[in-house]
């Protein structure tokens, strides 16, 4: 595993800086701001236009064991308030990712974790297995949640079962902490975060886009070739915050907020709600600068208002 990375409080011009580190418990970050995987491309993407060293850590885009081409296009929209993609998890698999990336983005000393994907248990089992093999990897998030992508037709963070059957059979062979991301298009999200938990899970993400889709009036044909696809951007972020704090109210294991993260202030309301830590994601379509930007502003807050440490602000909302 990668070494642990945590930063204390630092003085400028004699004034005492914010401590932004957070510790989820089997990561110590140096502060709460996660790329998000799907929008961060490998992370050498972004390296023209920001340091990856000053991010929390950035998840990479999504792994199955072999190469896929995802969803036919056209796969992206842009709709009010955000974006519908229907990618369908396109990738370069595990054994390029190894050969060719990973040897670049090792170089980094924020945390790398690595997004597995797998059309049924096994093949999640596989990526996992291979990737043990190679250091420089801090965690993995199991994403089980894409709503462009289904294991017999079926999303598997949409039931309690499977949720519980592929979190537990990847803890078995994995080396690394296991974060889980889930999807918001249940019934009852708490009972498959306590699913995942009670699996083993290390951690849980949440959330994954929206299932959606939009019409082109003119044509009268769906935006999308998919039809359906993910919502994500700030139209999401009032209900992937209610879910978030549901989730952080019933579980005991570190939970990392997503959706809709555009500012400081929208990641600051994450925390506040529960959460340890978030991803942030449609931002960096709009600005590839956006993180560092976040967490400029979370660390101007926490020294306007006198705030030491930022893991003072988890789970402080006052009811």
């Amino acid at each position: 595993m990668k070494k642990d990375l945590c930063f204390g409080p630092k003085k400028l011009y004699g004034l005492k800086m914010a401590d932004l580190s957070v510790d989820l418990g089997f990561l110590q970050l140096q502060n709460p701001v996660i790329a998000a995987s799907g929008t961060f491309g490998y992370g050498l993407e972004f390296s023209p236009y920001l340091d990856p060293n000053n991010l929390g850590g950035f998840v990479v885009k999504g792994l199955y064991f072999y190469p896929r081409e995802g969803n036919p296009p056209p796969r992206l929209g842009e709709t009010p308030c955000g974006i519908l993609n229907s990618i369908g998890l396109q990738g370069i698999g595990v054994k390029k990712f190894v050969r060719e990336i990973l040897p670049q983005i090792r170089k980094y000393q924020t945390p790398i974790i690595i997004n597995v994907c797998g059309e049924e248990d096994q093949e999640y089992v596989s990526v996992v297995e291979f990737l043990n093999q190679h250091p420089g990897i801090s965690a993995y998030e199991l994403n089980i949640s894409c709503p462009n992508v289904k294991k017999n037709g079926r999303c598997p963070a949409l039931d309690p079962q499977d949720t519980f059957s592929i979190v537990r059979a990847v803890k078995k062979v994995s080396s690394l902490p296991l974060i889980t991301k889930l999807s918001p298009n249940v019934t009852d999200i708490v009972e498959i975060a306590l699913s995942a938990q009670q699996a083993g899970t290390d951690a849980l993400s949440l959330v994954n886009t929206f299932l959606a889709m939009d019409v082109d009036p003119q044509t009268r044909k769906p935006t999308l070739a998919n039809i359906y696809g993910g919502l994500s951007g700030p139209a999401i972020k009032p209900i992937a915050l209610r879910m978030v704090h549901q989730v952080a109210q019933n579980v005991g294991i570190p939970v990392i907020g997503m959706g809709g993260i555009m500012s400081g202030e929208d990641a600051l309301e994450y925390l506040i709600a529960g959460a340890r830590a978030v991803e942030v994601g449609t931002a960096n379509f709009v600005d590839p600068e956006s993180t560092v930007k976040i967490i400029n502003q979370m660390k101007k807050y926490c020294e306007q208002k006198g705030i030491p440490r930022i893991e003072s602000v988890v789970g402080s909302l006052k009811i």
